[in-house]
């Protein structure tokens, strides 16, 4: 009788036993490979921070430009082209170069911005008396409470003369102190029906009446001027 455990293993199941590898090979690999994932580790905020800060710069470059683009705007090209050109000069130098490399906006909020962003991304969307969305399109109040509530998670009264009269808004009366973001009310007889959202550079975006789209028109001149009536500060 053949005793099968006296045979020897066939090649293919014999296991080669393999140099160990010296402590002075590993540990210098061990640590080169750990140092590799910390500054991979490292570098993950840091790329974060400035991805976050060139979406700021990129929604206030958009905040500054877009009402000097508008099609309402009827100057010539070459006109526009200069004041453009204006807009992103005072742009710049209010830009700022932080230590660590990334371009930061000073005196803006995160919180503006993102209604700003907001806003501006609803522009060309229809008015429709009672609209609230961008589905069914909107009235002045309808745009304004769809971006505080996107944007923010902040919800505001549904119509215009209710807005302007909450309690937790801070009651803007003059122009000149007028703040991106800020609510501008419009009316007549001192009774308001109209409501838009200030961006800056003497402008407001809104959703004006039927026939129209949102836009940005100006508050210093033309119709909306001599409508003006308050502005409200919305506690962010």
């Amino acid at each position: 009788m053949l005793c099968l455990a006296g045979l020897a293993s066939p090649v293919w199941a014999q296991t080669a036993e393999l140099p160990a590898a010296s402590p002075d090979v590993v540990a210098p690999l061990a640590v080169a490979a750990d140092s590799s994932n910390n500054a991979r580790d490292a570098a993950k905020p840091a790329t974060a921070g400035i991805r976050e800060k060139a979406a700021e710069a990129a929604t206030a470059t958009l905040a500054a430009l877009l009402p000097r683009l508008a099609a309402t705007d009827t100057l010539p090209l070459l006109d526009r082209s200069t004041m453009v050109a204006g807009d992103l000069s005072r742009l710049l130098s209010s830009y700022s170069q932080a230590r660590e490399g990334t371009v930061v906006m000073e005196g803006e909020g995160g919180k503006i911005q993102a209604v700003l962003k907001r806003a501006l991304t609803l522009m060309g969307t229809p008015y429709r008396w009672g609209g609230t969305s961008p589905d069914s399109g909107f009235d002045c109040s309808g745009l304004v409470g769809y971006v505080f509530r996107t944007a923010l998670g902040i919800e505001l009264p549904r119509v215009s003369r209710d807005m302007a009269s909450q309690a937790d808004g801070q009651l803007i009366a003059k122009r000149e102190d007028l703040k991106q973001g800020d609510l501008v009310f419009f009316g007549r007889k001192g009774r308001i029906n109209h409501v838009g959202i200030y961006v800056g550079e003497g402008r407001f975006l809104h959703s004006p009446s039927t026939g129209n789209d949102v836009r940005v028109d100006s508050l210093t001149s033309g119709y909306w001027a001599p409508r003006f009536m308050q502005a409200r500060r919305i506690a962010m």
